[in-house]
């Protein structure tokens, strides 16, 4: 297979810092955004549709990824560009650990990344295209 799509439908979610500590002995992780699991799961839900790593260890993959977020009803018609937060690459770094195990053996596979993010037009839901392909060299 060369090549993955599939279309999440959810408010996409950055993936926070994470923070490490201990407690009686035992390690402990917490995620800063606790928005970002339920956002994972979808991803995974959406991406598990087409069976099994299509991507094993090894393939270069290049990722792509169109985020809508929602429309503020107060923002200006005229305002196009979504340059708030969340960060492109917070969003990104939360999808491709998600598809980890599901679309690719590791998130090191990917070479090449081409990311968008914008506002969801009138009645469109938020959420996220994802592309996934092999990444060829071009001789």
């Amino acid at each position: 297979m060369s090549s993955v799509y599939f279309h999440v439908v959810g408010v996409p979610a950055p993936k926070g810092s994470t923070r490490a500590f201990v407690i009686k002995g035992r390690a402990v992780t917490t995620e800063s955004n606790p928005h970002t699991r339920p956002w994972a799961a979808l991803v995974k839900d959406a991406a598990r549709q087409d069976g099994p790593i299509p991507f094993p260890r090894g393939t270069a993959v290049h990722l792509g990824v169109v985020f809508v977020l929602p429309r503020p009803v107060s923002l200006p018609k005229k305002v196009t560009t979504h340059t708030k937060k969340p960060d492109l690459d917070k969003l990104a770094r939360a999808v491709k650990d998600a598809l980890t195990g599901v679309v690719w053996s590791d998130d090191s596979q990917v070479v090449s990344m081409a990311l968008t993010k914008r506002y969801a037009v009138t009645a469109e839901q938020p959420g996220a295209g994802v592309r996934v392909m092999r990444y060829e060299v071009e001789a």
